[in-house]
């Protein structure tokens, strides 16, 4: 395992969570980081990005202003602070690992990732 995410949870509307996702075996320090997540019957869909310097960081519309996305090149960490959850955040959330150290917004521009951690926001 080159990327474990954690910090998935069972959470009631409008609550927080916040997600972590730790590298393990090398080191994406000069990598592009994203969060994806995935509904069940849905497609993967990009949610937050961050470069490898953290001089940008990119959100989907619907987690703007609610979710941040911050990391850690010391500790090889990214982190997702998700707040004022709502049912429809309901997913399992992976990590991803770009090619390089941009944040591209299409799945398949990633190489590394990471297993999943399921967040269930209850209404």
């Amino acid at each position: 395992v080159q990327l474990q995410a954690s910090g998935g949870g069972l959470v009631q509307a409008g609550g927080s969570l916040r997600l972590s996702c730790a590298a393990s075996r090398r080191t994406f320090r000069n990598n592009g980081m994203a969060w994806f997540r995935q509904a069940p019957g849905k497609e993967r869909e990009f949610v937050s990005g961050i470069t490898w310097s953290s001089s940008n960081t990119y959100y989907r519309d619907s987690v703007k202003g609610r979710f941040t996305i911050s990391r850690d090149n010391a500790k090889d960490t990214v982190y997702l602070q998700m707040n004022s959850l709502n049912p429809e955040d309901t997913a399992v959330y992976y990590c991803a690992a770009a090619r390089n150290g941009m944040v591209p917004s299409d799945p398949n521009d990633y190489r590394y990732w990471g297993q999943g951690t399921l967040v269930t926001v209850s209404s």
